[in-house]
C-alpha cells in the first residue's frame, strides 16, 4: 500500500532552518515525481518544489528559490526539504505528494498520493 508520512515541522524563529522529511512506502522512486506543497487556512494549496525520480529534474517556485533544497535518499526511501532563511510567510502545513507520471511539475491534479502534512510555524 502506498503511503507518505511527513515529519520535521516545528516552531522556528525567522531566519532559522528546518528539514522536513517525507518517508515513502509502496513507491518506486525511479518512476515517480515527488513534490512538496504548502497550504495556509483559507488559501489554495501551492507548490513549493519537486524532484523527478525518472530524470532527476528539480524545480523550485520563485518564493523559495535559493532558500529551500529538495533531496532524496533512495535507500531510506525518504525525500527531504531543507528550508533555510525561513520567513513568517513560510508558515503553513507542508505536504509531500507523488505524481506517478514521473515528470517534475507542481500541478496539484497530477499528484495522486498525499501525506497528512506537517505544520511549520515561523515567528517574527
Amino acid at each position: 500500500e502506498e503511503q507518505l508520512v511527513e515529519s520535521g515541522g516545528a516552531l522556528v524563529q525567522a531566519g532559522g532552518s528546518l528539514r522536513l522529511s517525507c518517508a515513502a512506502s509502496g513507491f518506486t522512486f525511479d518512476d515517480y515525481a515527488i513534490g512538496w506543497f504548502r497550504q495556509v487556512p483559507g488559501k489554495e494549496r501551492e507548490g513549493v518544489s519537486c524532484l523527478s525520480g525518472s530524470d532527476g529534474t528539480i524545480y523550485y517556485t520563485d518564493f523559495v528559490k535559493g532558500r529551500f533544497t529538495i533531496s532524496i535518499d533512495v535507500f531510506k526511501r525518504t525525500v527531504y526539504l531543507q528550508m533555510n532563511s525561513l520567513k513568517p510567510e513560510d508558515t503553513a502545513v507542508y505536504y509531500c505528494a507523488v505524481d506517478p507520471h514521473g515528470t517534475c511539475g507542481l500541478v496539484k491534479i497530477y499528484y495522486d498520493y498525499w501525506g497528512q502534512g506537517t505544520q511549520v510555524t515561523v515567528s517574527s
